[in-house]
């Protein structure tokens, strides 16, 4: 008897041990901040933002207004009829925010005639808190809300969703799951599928640290799972990931929780979510991406998807695929040619 009184307290010490010690990875292991890639945050920093529609709102089901842009569609410039039959929604990248899509949304709307909505990510741009969500799979929920709130007043248009890196990750998230129904078409521009996936240069992050986009803090991510092992979840909407953004933009968000990391991409099993993946879809990545192997991009789609084109576009850099005119020339074409 007093051999197992000695072994359940020597458990419930042990218990208690690891438990302190996941306890204090997750409160104080932060994610360093790592150093600023210009290439990537430069053009965000500097960005030309005359004519950048207002803010407004729609409700999501918790009870937040979350904010969105709308570009209105002019398709008496494009000399063609039809174009004005597409709404386009664009979905930004990590970190960012709605006005980061302003260049690509204005040229989509001037040359294509098409009605453009472009949402801040709740937890980004206008929607604080910043860097959290209250569960895994509440951006999924924000934007079957926000599809709810915005099909009325688009009747009988094509609907297009076009996303830009952890944006584009996002949107083949949504494309693999029910509401992929929702959408006619999908446009993905550098996509970032996993932090594992063959595409994300991760041996090139190490050797040189000039290519990191993001830090993360491994210790605060195995203290948070140990912790959520045993259903404790108080230190979940502590920041794993860092983010070097620019100083003068208030709407870029600087870290993620691990809930955040989580939801703002494909499911972990991104391979599946391509073969899942609904309705036509094109891929384009820039030829000079520092985050990305632009060369991998088509074997991982062919192997899950055959037919799902990948285009790369010559010269340019992750920021340039929302930034530059050849790449954004691009994407305006690939919405011309699905009407």
């Amino acid at each position: 008897m007093r051999t197992l009184k000695r072994i359940a307290i020597s458990c419930a010490l042990s218990l208690v041990g690891l438990l302190g010690v996941a306890g204090a990875l997750a409160a104080f292991c932060h994610p360093d901040v790592p150093k600023a890639v210009a290439s990537v945050t430069k053009p965000f920093a500097t960005m030309d933002l005359a004519g950048l529609p207002p803010l407004v709102t729609y409700r999501a089901r918790d009870g937040a207004n979350l904010s969105y842009r709308v570009y209105l569609g002019k398709p008496g410039q494009t000399g063609q009829p039809g174009y004005g039959d597409q709404v386009v929604v664009l979905m930004h990248g990590s970190a960012g925010s709605s006005q980061d899509m302003h260049r690509m949304a204005l040229a989509l709307a001037q040359e294509s005639g098409s009605t453009v909505l472009v949402p801040d990510v709740r937890g980004h741009g206008a929607n604080w808190p910043h860097g959290d969500v209250a569960y895994v799979g509440q951006l999924d929920d924000d934007m079957e809300d926000f599809m709810q709130a915005m099909r009325p007043a688009y009747p009988g248009k094509k609907w297009t969703l076009l996303g830009f890196s952890s944006g584009a990750g996002f949107a083949l998230r949504i494309s693999s799951d029910a509401q992929g129904k929702e959408f006619d078409r999908y446009i993905l521009l550098s996509p970032f599928l996993r932090y594992n996936a063959p595409t994300a240069r991760q041996d090139a992050a190490k050797a040189n640290d000039d290519v990191h986009w993001y830090s993360v803090s491994i210790k605060r991510i195995v203290g948070l799972s140990i912790l959520g092992s045993f259903g404790i979840h108080h230190f979940d909407g502590l920041p794993v990931l860092s983010f070097p953004v620019p100083d003068n933009l208030e709407s870029v968000t600087a870290s993620y929780s691990l809930r955040m990391e989580e939801n703002f991409a494909p499911h972990e099993d991104y391979r599946a979510d391509i073969r899942k993946s609904q309705g036509p879809m094109v891929v384009f990545v820039g030829g000079a991406d520092e985050l990305f192997y632009p060369e991998r991009f088509a074997g991982v789609f062919d192997a899950e998807r055959p037919g799902v084109p990948v285009t790369i576009v010559p010269g340019m850099t992750h920021s340039d695929m929302i930034t530059k005119p050849l790449a954004i020339q691009t994407a305006v074409q690939a919405v011309r040619q699905f009407e």
